[in-house]
């Protein structure tokens, strides 16, 4: 867990919010490894001579119009050191190879718009935009209200 958090919060850093993140290693684990019931949360993570280099977190999806599950990554980073050597690429075909073993038809995420490298990055796999959506988020005083808590 404190391996995964410290690539949270250097994901945090290159995503220009380092102040944003509240996740802790006890959240981690609840999530990852809860004590009752299946996990929703799941994480592979890219091992180079013994420590973890990158990961990958993504939990499960549902598509109405095919009927099936399919996979939604919440974050993919490689530490910047390890970048160039096939991690990002080994980490989304791991994701690739779940979904099509289960027969889940999508594998999908957002990019920051800025984020220059990575686009091309997903693009040179076959990733491509999903142009005319946004993406939408009620946090705090929104969320309650319209959940009715006052």
């Amino acid at each position: 867990m404190p391996a995964i958090l410290e690539l949270i919060h250097a994901l945090a850093l290159y995503e220009r919010e380092p102040d944003s993140v509240e996740t802790t290693e006890e959240d981690l684990r609840r999530a990852l490894f809860p004590e009752d019931g299946s996990a929703t949360t799941h994480c592979h993570v890219a091992d180079v001579d013994g420590a973890i280099a990158g990961m990958a977190v993504w939990f499960v999806t549902f598509s109405t119009w095919t009927g099936r599950n399919g996979i939604w990554l919440e974050d993919l980073f490689v530490l910047p050191e390890h970048r160039g050597g096939g991690l990002g690429k080994a980490l989304l075909a791991a994701l690739a190879a779940v979904c099509v073993e289960r027969g889940w038809p999508r594998l999908e995420w957002t990019v920051l718009d800025w984020n220059t490298p990575s686009i091309e990055f997903y693009r040179s796999l076959g990733a491509f935009p999903m142009d005319g959506w946004s993406t939408h988020r009620l946090v705090g005083g929104a969320l309650q209200q319209l959940a009715g808590v006052r």
